[in-house]
This record gives structure tokens, C-alpha cells and sequence, in this order.
């Protein structure tokens, strides 16, 4: 597929994907949504790529929101269909089994706060805000808003920026948990590639259950299933090259050379 929307940009381990519709704050059209999941399926079948970072083109927006010209006519059954298509989307990029950081640069507002929301780790630039603000229009998050956010800032701050729409400055969101790290904007993104580099010097195998076993704590809430989902990957990774590698490289106190396997 050729990109009209995004930026796919490979730099060593790391893949850099930029929403790219500076015009439009990069509203999520239908469009862009497909660009975007035909680079998450590429990335997720690419073993060079080891992390991805996800970013908004220009100064003023992550991602805006949903492209309002949209919206209007939908009813009933074509709400359902383009509400479900953006989960979809998201579900996929929050299990790809690579962490993807987002780097929110600008207004990270309704679907574009439900795309951040997706990513394994948030980090926001002093600039940047987030808000569901889709009450203001009559409508509901439809991206997984309702679920995500609660799940990340607790039932008290979801409701309130839900029912409200009020936009909220990255300070505080770091405070509610909602970002992980607020740098200034021009350490934003050597700040989100030096996480990525990190991360991909990890190894692959355990990063992946470690983002499987975080994802599906928030889905089972019994700790006694979520203990056996991890005492099983736990063993399963025990059996792994890389675990072998890996302990053995500290015990000789040299650097492990992880391969995937």
C-alpha cells in the first residue's frame, strides 16, 4: 500500500509512524485508519523491528480526533461499523506483542486520546492535552475511550473528562497516570526513540509476554487466574534461548546478544 496519510520511517530497530495531516491536526479518517493498520501488520510481521513510536506531523496536534465530516450521517447500524472498525484497529496495536510508545506532541482529543490510550507507553511533550471531549457533540467515545480511560485514571477521572469534554494539560495527565514522562517538545522524540532503543535492546520473547500479561490483567480481574497465566509464559520462556542467553551473559558479566528464540 502507498502512504498518503502516515510516515513510516525504519531507523534501526525502531520504526517511526507519523500520522501525517498537519492540515487537518490528523484527524483519524477512514483512510488514514487503513494506512495505519496496514504499517501496524507489516511492523507486527518485520523481526528488524523491534519497537515503534507513533507520532502526529507538525507542532499542534498528536491526533485531533476523529475527521468530523464523518460522523454526521451515520445511524444506528453504521455507527456500530465505524465505532467497531477503530477498536478493532486499536485492539491490535495495544496486542501487537511490540511496544509502541506514543509521543503526544499536541491535542491528543477523542479518537486520537483513544489511539494513545492503545499504546503500550505514553510520553507527553509540555505542550501537549488530552480529552474526550465527545459529549460536546452529542456523542460518546466509540474508539474504546470509556474502557481504556477508565482502566488507566480510575472511574472518578474518566467520568469527569468524559461528561465534561474538558481537555486536560500533560502536567496533569501525568499526574491522573494517563502519561508515563512530560518532557519538554524538542526532547520528545530523542526521549521516546531513547525508551524504544532501550526496550529493544531487551529481549523480544519476554518483552512480548510482558505486554501480553499486563493487557490481560485489565481483562481478568481474579489475581489467581492472572498468577497462572503468568507462572505458565514464566515457563514457557524459561525453555527460550533468549532465557539461556540471558542469564548466562550476566552470570559471565557480558552483554546478551538476544535473538528472538
Amino acid at each position: 500500500m502507498t502512504y498518503a496519510n502516515i510516515l513510516y520511517e525504519k531507523k534501526a530497530r525502531i520504526l517511526i509512524l507519523t500520522i501525517n495531516r498537519p492540515k487537518a491536526l490528523n484527524a483519524l479518517n477512514a483512510k488514514t485508519l487503513d494506512e495505519l493498520e496496514d504499517a501496524i501488520d507489516k511492523a507486527k510481521d518485520d523481526d528488524q523491528i523491534g519497537a515503534i513510536i507513533l507520532a502526529g506531523a507538525g507542532e499542534k496536534a498528536f491526533v485531533a480526533g476523529a475527521d468530523i465530516s464523518e460522523l454526521v450521517d451515520l445511524d444506528e447500524a453504521s455507527g456500530t461499523a465505524f465505532s467497531t472498525r477503530g477498536q478493532d484497529l486499536f485492539l491490535k496495536i495495544e496486542n501487537l506483542g511490540k511496544p509502541v510508545i506514543a509521543a503526544v506532541n499536541g491535542f491528543a482529543l477523542g479518537g486520537g486520546c483513544e489511539l494513545a490510550m492503545a499504546c503500550t507507553i505514553r510520553i507527553a511533550s509540555t505542550k501537549a492535552s488530552f480529552g474526550q471531549p465527545e459529549v460536546k457533540l452529542g456523542l460518546i467515545p466509540g474508539y474504546g475511550g470509556t474502557q481504556r480511560l477508565t482502566r488507566l485514571v480510575g472511574k472518578s477521572n474518566a467520568m469527569h473528562m468524559m461528561l465534561t469534554g474538558d481537555i486536560i494539560p500533560a502536567q496533569r495527565a501525568y499526574e491522573i497516570g494517563l502519561v508515563s514522562a512530560v518532557v519538554p517538545p524538542d526532547e520528545l522524540m530523542p526521549t521516546a526513540e531513547k525508551l524504544a532503543g532501550k526496550i529493544t535492546s531487551m529481549g523480544p520473547l519476554a518483552v512480548a509476554a510482558s505486554i501480553e500479561l499486563v493487557n490481560k490483567a485489565y481483562e481478568e480481574p481474579q489475581l489467581s487466574e492472572g498468577l497462572r497465566r503468568e507462572a505458565k509464559l514464566f515457563g514457557a520462556i524459561c525453555a527460550t534461548e533468549d532465557a539461556k542467553e540471558g542469564t548466562s551473559a550476566f552470570l559471565a558479566k557480558r552483554k546478551a546478544e538476544f535473538r528472538g528464540k
